[in-house]
């Protein structure tokens, strides 16, 4: 068996000059889980573009937090579907959507070997067990929750209500939001960027979470005042400015949001709701203005690699009547 950390080490350094091919560094059977699995994830690529961050970390946590442990020192050929089998049944039982996650990775990872030639077969061949029920049912927020809600936060942190739910925002994209990104004269929002809480505590800017998510979000008009009252407020002229800022600089904690927005879902009895939970009731509410498919689609930013092209050509122009009919229910007052 080869040194596993040395090894590592060499296929990290041809991965970074863009030599290294796996099926011919070394022999099949001296390579082990835990080395092939490190590399693999060092070199991982999504339509020909490295991993961000925030997905590769998770990764990492599943990989030596559940994985290595029972296949780290295991020789790949080795493992075998009873081998997965008690694995999967001994782990994580009470966690079922984190125990689908491990095990689709754990697929992915031996998929990646079988392509790579160094097995013949994906031991991973439990049906289904890469899927996990939903265990949170969301219960879309009414518009009169959600004018509950706005009120019952921080004045400096009621428009990120307003944008989470009637724009749809995600909450990486509404942190990095700056005044340059606001165009009222076109009344959209830009999103371009995302900040990522990492593993370590600080924050990441980085692209948005896919291509689809790059999009401008026309504001439903009865939002506009809120956002001049806020911009004029809060946020300096420079375009560069947070439009919500921690108080002492930089991006807004998750752990903040959270002390202020469990009083606020309190106060409007709606201690079920999670805060992505208003991006979800933001679709729900486009949903009802009659928008199709692929149009809710362009406005949440929200895509898969296999329905990318039944996407792609939602019309622009439609957005902007999406968002005037969101006005039309605010001023209703309900759905």
């Amino acid at each position: 068996m080869i040194d596993a950390e040395a090894w590592l080490t060499d296929r990290r350094r041809e991965i970074d000059a863009k030599l290294w091919n796996p099926a011919v560094v070394a022999k099949p059977d001296s390579i082990t889980f835990s080395a092939y699995a490190s590399a693999w994830l060092a070199g991982r690529q999504v339509a020909g573009r490295p991993i961000k961050q925030r997905t590769r970390e998770p990764y990492q946590d599943i990989l030596y937090g559940h994985l290595s442990g029972a296949f780290g020192n295991r020789q790949l050929r080795s493992i075998k579907p009873k081998d997965v089998r008690e694995w999967y049944a001994a782990t994580l039982t009470d966690r079922p959507t984190m125990r689908s996650h491990a095990y689709s990775l754990l697929r992915t990872i031996l998929g990646s070997a079988v392509n790579d030639e160094l097995i013949e077969a994906n031991p991973c061949r439990i049906v289904g067990a890469g899927r996990a029920k939903r265990v949170h049912k969301i219960r879309p927020a009414s518009v009169e929750e959600l004018a509950v809600l706005t009120n019952a936060m921080p004045e400096r942190l009621r428009l990120m209500v307003t944008l989470a739910s009637w724009c749809a925002l995600r909450f990486g994209e509404t942190v990095e939001l700056r005044r340059g990104d606001v165009d009222l004269s076109q009344e959209v929002i830009r999103i371009e960027r995302a900040a990522v809480r990492t593993n370590g505590g600080t924050f990441e800017v980085t692209t948005p979470k896919s291509e689809a998510s790059v999009r401008d979000v026309a504001i439903p008009p009865h939002i506009i005042p809120q956002i001049e009252d806020h911009l004029s407020r809060y946020v300096g002229n420079k375009r560069d400015l947070l439009l919500f800022p921690a108080q002492h600089g930089g991006h807004l904690a998750p752990a903040t949001l959270s002390r202020h927005w469990y009083r606020a879902r309190k106060a409007a009895k709606r201690d079920d709701l999670r805060w992505h939970d208003l991006r979800h009731s933001g679709a729900v509410l486009a949903a009802a203005t009659g928008a199709s498919l692929a149009e809710l689609m362009a406005r949440l930013g929200h895509s898969t690699p296999q329905a990318a092209m039944r996407y792609q050509h939602a019309a622009q122009g439609r957005d902007r009547e999406i968002a005037a009919l969101l006005s039309k229910l605010a001023s209703d007052g309900g759905m």
